[in-house]
């Protein structure tokens, strides 16, 4: 690495600490302040770097704008792959990914059952928002009004005897998704199945994909599915972490 590259970096880098005076930077770099302004007028001219008085110099906004850039390059499917393998292999249940796409929802990666009774879905495969629980996750982080809207246009198909049928017992639903920070699916979506869900945050906090984890109901029980609730959060979260979330 060239010797000016190191030293513009590792000056980004301790004006990320918050601002720093020409002196101060000089001392850190292990360079002349000569040396520390020369390098610091060619990042101010690129808007790395912005001087606040004579002597002083804060983080400018080139920083940031490639920043949100790289966060807003992320995949969620990328990033959150090598947790969706840990999560299956931890459970050994089916895994989803899950995103919003109008009026529905689309599973874009899954982790397979190790167990020989599995439920039948696919990558690329949609799925209704009021009866399953990444739908229902996904939605509930919507504002007020898109979720009124949306809960009008839902044509509610009663799929089991536990579907929620009307847009008063969905809203309702989706204020306790927003309330406890997940959502369930007991039965609702297929009778011989259970699910819960839990959102996949960006760096502006906004839930862009939906994790779950889905068993049919001869393998787990209710409440034992509900004990690897914990483990659901804490790999979502962790996806978003990495997704540059700091909530």
């Amino acid at each position: 690495m060239s010797q000016s590259l190191e030293r513009g970096l590792a000056a980004l880098t301790a004006l990320a600490e918050g601002p720093q005076t020409l002196d101060g930077l000089a001392q850190r770099l292990g360079v002349h302040k000569t040396t520390a302004m020369r390098l610091l007028r060619t990042l101010e001219s690129g808007r790395f770097v912005r001087r606040e008085d004579l002597h002083r110099y804060r983080l400018g906004s080139a920083v940031f704008a490639l920043a949100h850039q790289a966060l807003d390059d992320l995949d969620a499917r990328d990033v959150a792959r090598p947790f969706l393998d840990a999560l299956g292999e931890r459970t050994g249940h089916t895994i989803h990914l899950a995103t919003l796409d109008e009026d529905q929802v689309v599973y874009v990666d899954k982790v397979d059952s190790v167990h020989p009774v599995r439920m039948y879905s696919r990558i690329g495969r949609r799925a209704p928002l009021h009866c399953t629980a990444v739908g229902k996750v996904l939605v509930a982080d919507l504002s007020q009004q898109r979720r009124e809207r949306l809960a009008q246009r839902i044509a509610y198909p009663k799929l089991t005897a536990n579907t929620l049928d009307s847009a008063e017992r969905y809203l309702a639903e989706l204020e306790r998704v927003r309330a406890q920070g997940y959502s369930v699916d007991r039965s609702e979506h297929e009778e011989f199945t259970h699910c819960i869900a839990a959102p996949v945050r960006n760096h502006r906090g906004d839930a862009v994909a939906a994790m779950s984890i889905s068993v049919p109901k001869v393998l787990l029980s209710w409440e034992d599915l509900l004990g690897w609730l914990p483990d659901l959060r804490r790999t979502a979260a962790e996806v978003s972490r990495e997704l540059g979330n700091r909530q």
